[in-house]
């Protein structure tokens, strides 16, 4: 389900009448589709060669202000152009916008027409051709996790994100009740998502109320963060069409659980059989796997911040939350950052349990696979998994407690420079950097409450 639509198809679609509209769009830093609404006979025309976009797009914050100390570009190179290169063979109609159809587009150089190297899409590929020299493809799933309010995105920005009501008022883990009543959102989600070519398994209540989870069906590393970013951006039109905000925010309220992207990965030979797989070992796992999954472990701390970009990132990791705060793994169990599952069977993988909502999907693939080929190369030993509550586990290495730790060890990881290049470690060195110093200048609402009159 690499897609729905072939050009051939598209290009009938729009003599039909039927498709008028094409979204070509590109993966920024965040993890956002950013790009331009084609007229859909120019694009069949001549935009599906390529396009043209700002390269301020891959150096900007959340709020696409124009960040200062980016080698690759800034005010004093002036700004130029990034060629958006579409990918015909992401082309899929998108059922809960009329007449419009979306392609996906690879980032280049003006001048080369080269992959730019810190574009997202590029540093996946490039752990993908890594993965397929040696003989491997990682076939990935990611849980997408996110609280659906009562009001809308707009009653909300005015209240200034204040009184945040959640569309139910209890717990809803796996309830069914609760999540009929929200099922005139969740419903349009699944069927307009499996629609485009998306293979939607399910959607369930979380652990809070108002919190839903969504999950798709494993694919290799580069469709499953496709389908996760496509699968984001449904979630906030599809609930903004039904009067609704919602937020992929890790964590919106002290009080109120967090909210992941758990990330499930196993690798396959290139012809289609399970490398995490040897039937004489008692949990099922290959010497692969297990090499594998000592880089996964060994190199967490480099490679945190793909999966935690930002400072509220951080306020999931604690306690009794379901969110981990070790880097080990155990059986099945949810307090540790990663665990084994299907152990014993042809789909025995390992999920990673650090990640938060807001990752940025094909960074965060792209740094698991980079850390699990260096324990590979390495033939890195997996130590005994541990049991119990792993809070608990006093001398279990720590994930990295704040952004700022994140950042510093992202930009000393010498295995992410072998992997990515010094200029790309340098480039996302520099946006968690940025993320930090806009935090540290603003005073919160903590502040002043606590501090006005008792300071």
């Amino acid at each position: 389900m690499a897609a729905n639509m072939t050009f051939d198809a598209l290009k009938q679609a729009v003599q039909e009448g039927t498709v008028d509209t094409v979204l070509a769009c590109i993966i920024d830093m965040q993890g956002r589709l950013m790009g331009k609404r084609f007229h859909a006979r120019h694009f069949i025309d001549s935009a599906y060669d390529e396009t043209h976009c700002c390269n301020y797009l891959l150096a900007t914050d959340l709020e696409m202000y124009t960040v200062e100390g980016y080698a690759s570009t800034s005010w004093s190179r002036g700004y130029g152009d990034y060629v958006m290169k579409p990918d015909l063979s992401t082309i899929r109609r998108l059922g809960w916008l009329e007449g419009t159809a979306m392609v996906l587009c690879d980032v280049q150089d003006h001048h080369t027409h080269a992959d730019v190297p810190h574009s997202p899409r590029a540093l996946l590929k490039g752990q993908v051709a890594r993965l397929k020299d040696m003989g491997f493809q990682a076939m990935m799933a990611t849980e997408l996790e996110f609280f659906l309010f009562e009001k809308s995105f707009d009653e909300i920005r005015k209240s200034g994100f204040r009184d945040l009501e959640p569309i139910s008022a209890y717990n809803e883990d796996y309830h069914i009740l609760a999540t009929t009543k929200e099922e005139h959102v969740m419903r349009p989600v699944r069927n307009h998502l499996y629609a485009a070519g998306i293979p939607v398994e399910n959607t369930k209540g979380e652990a809070e109320a108002g919190q839903e989870e969504l999950n798709i069906r494993y694919a290799p590393a580069m469709l499953c963060a496709d389908y996760h970013t496509i699968a984001k951006h449904a979630v906030k039109e599809i609930a903004w069409q039904k009067g609704h905000g919602v937020t992929f925010l890790p964590k919106w309220h002290k009080d109120r659980t967090g909210s992941s992207a758990h990330i499930h990965q196993s690798l396959w030979t290139l012809d289609g059989k399970p490398a995490f797989f040897d039937a004489s070992d008692s949990l099922g796992m290959s010497a692969l796997m297990k090499h594998y999954m000592a880089g996964l472990i060994k190199y967490a701390g480099d490679y945190t911040y793909f999966l935690a970009p930002y400072v509220n990132s951080y306020k999931r990791f604690q306690r009794g939350t379901f969110a981990p705060t070790r880097t080990v793994w155990s059986i099945d169990n949810r307090t540790a950052g990663f665990r084994l599952c299907g152990e014993g069977s042809k789909g025995v993988r390992v999920e990673c349990r650090i990640g938060g909502s807001d990752l940025n999907p094909y960074l965060a693939l792209a740094a698991q696979i980079a850390a699990g080929i260096r324990g590979i190369e390495e033939k890195l030993e997996l130590a005994p998994p541990m049991t119990g509550d792993i809070y608990q586990a006093q001398k279990a290495k720590q994930i990295p407690r704040t952004l700022r730790d994140a950042t510093e060890t992202l930009r000393k990881s010498k295995m992410l420079r072998e992997a990515f290049g010094d200029s790309v470690v340098e480039h996302y060195a520099r946006a968690g950097e940025w993320e930090q110093e806009e935090f540290d200048r603003v005073v919160t609402d903590y502040e002043l409450a606590r501090g006005f009159e008792r300071a």
